[in-house]
């Protein structure tokens, strides 16, 4: 007897206006399966989970859960349906504890003591069924970002999902905290849960899934068993061109110190040092890359040296200035100093998701002298800066207007890239520079920063995945406990030796 396929779409469509998200897309997953789905940024993978999941209403098509026909009209009839969808960024109320943000609308009674009571023995039998165990009297803002991932999945399982989509679930984890999301995604196969994985990290896919689905333009190129193709294959299909991912040729000159810091120290409120004696040199013509588990001092380093955050101790010297704790730099005075910064977060602090494209593309340089009519911001230059911006960084749609909110991960990174740029800054700060980014832009961005590089600026990038700072750095200072661990030229680092030096096992010094 054969088993009806879990889901199967049929001919969606979807149109926003002008823009195409969906073309006539057939997708077919079978049941109990690791189902990868993948395309550039705007490709329309995520419009197509979307509709699945009731978001969304397709303008034409059918979709068929478990062998049989259902209308989806919102997220009710989804769940109703055992379909369920952990998004990218994670749809938990901060100051709730855990147990009561899987309780919250689907509370099994009014007496709330009773119900919490239900809802934990239930929770407690499922972390034991998947291994998926959090802390339930937490507050979520007190749980570590893997811990709230898990809340979300088992909060999705809660709800009697069996058909589990998941929209970039390691973009913000570890690479310890992947590796246990994995072991929970194959036992959650094991038990006959079907899951729809999005994401634009190739590896990944090639490791957990059995099939891919990679989607280009709004319509579906390639549908295979993920033996029959390969992290090159897929590359090309999304992008519909080679793509590379590896390092260039190019031999580091390094030139005079355009930034150095000496002994960093911070404390957060609970006395842990975060950073703890760091010092760092950036020279001109060269790509340093910042290696180490997330939550090693990273974070830290770069909030200091744009001028976020003062330290307790330490000194910095940019510009020819020397700031201490009691003086530290400001971003309105680095920017005047030529360092420019692309956060780690680009929606918490690289844009703002209400303002239009043009409104975040000057955010920071509103006030520079070319932005000025008189008393008032010249809005006229800021848009045709926006819209030359837009043309030089590939982002997509080319319109200043469109709310930041509405573009994909992809293009709002090249918006604050961009931006950031824009100046002709000789310091350049970069915090993950391609999370939640496709290939084609990853091969874009890190043209840029190369091409900085290249005409002379220091570039620092802070990077989560080791394959990226292998790919751009030209020497990888290793960060282990707020410390600097060792640093390594490139042509000395390999992924053991680095990982000894994350791991705290050796020290090494150029």
């Amino acid at each position: 007897m054969t088993t009806a396929p879990a889901v199967r779409l049929r001919n969606i469509d979807k149109r926003f206006g002008a823009v195409h998200a969906n073309r006539s897309v057939d997708l077919t997953v079978a049941a109990g399966t690791v189902h990868g789905i993948v395309g550039e940024n705007g490709a329309g993978k995520s419009t197509l989970m979307s509709i699945l999941y009731g978001f969304y209403q397709a303008d034409g098509g059918s979709i068929e859960v478990d062998g049989r026909p259902v209308q989806i009209r919102h997220s009710h009839d989804a769940i109703a349906r055992g379909i369920g969808m952990v998004h990218q960024h994670f749809m938990l109320v901060d100051t709730l504890s855990a147990l009561d943000n899987v309780m919250l609308g689907a509370e099994p009674s009014w007496r709330l003591n009773a119900a919490r009571s239900q809802v934990r023995a239930k929770l407690d039998g499922l972390m034991q069924d998947t291994g998926l165990h959090v802390r339930l009297d937490l507050a979520v803002e007190a749980l570590p970002v893997g811990e709230r991932q898990r809340l979300e999945i088992l909060k999705a399982l809660y709800r009697g999902a069996r058909i589990l989509i998941l929209d970039e679930p390691t973009a913000v984890l570890t690479p310890q905290e992947t590796e246990q999301l994995f072991d929970t995604l194959r036992q959650l196969r094991n038990r006959g849960t079907t899951v729809l994985l999005i994401t634009h990290k190739l590896k990944e896919i090639m490791a957990l899934c059995d099939a891919v689905t990679v989607m280009r333009a709004g319509a579906v190129v390639l549908d295979c068993a993920i033996g029959d193709t390969s992290i090159e294959g897929l590359a090309q299909a999304m992008v519909g061109r080679q793509v590379n991912l590896g390092r260039d040729t190019h031999r580091a000159r390094p030139g005079a110190a355009l930034l150095q810091a000496q002994g960093l120290r911070w404390r957060d409120a609970l006395g842990v040092a975060r950073l703890d004696g760091v010092s760092i040199t950036l020279h001109a013509g060269e790509i340093v890359g910042i290696a180490g588990v997330s939550g090693n001092g990273q974070s830290e380093l770069l909030d200091a040296l744009s001028g976020l955050r003062a330290p307790q101790e330490g000194t910095l010297v940019l510009g020819g200035e020397t700031f201490t704790p009691a003086h530290w730099l400001s971003p309105d005075l680095a920017r005047q100093l030529r360092l420019a910064h692309v956060p780690e977060d680009r929606h918490a602090r690289g844009l703002v998701l209400p303002f239009g494209a043009w409104e975040s593309a000057v955010l920071g340089y509103q006030s520079l002298a070319c932005y000025a009519r008189g008393p008032l911001m010249d809005q006229a230059r800021m848009r045709a800066d926006t819209v030359r911006m837009m043309e030089q960084y590939d982002v997509r749609p080319r319109n200043a207007a469109l709310r930041s909110a509405k573009f994909s991960g992809g293009n709002q990174q090249k918006l604050v890239l961009a931006r950031e740029a824009a100046h002709a800054p000789q310091v350049l700060l970069v915090g993950q520079p391609t999370r939640g980014v496709d290939v084609g832009a990853i091969e874009f961005i890190h043209g840029r920063l190369r091409a900085m590089r290249d005409a002379g600026g220091a570039v620092l990038v802070v990077s989560s995945e080791l394959d990226e700072v292998l790919a751009l750095a030209d020497r990888v200072i290793v960060m282990n406990a707020g410390q600097v661990g060792g640093e390594l030229p490139i042509d000395e680092c390999t992924e053991s030796a680095l990982g000894r030096l994350m791991g705290g096992a050796e020290r090494a010094a150029a």
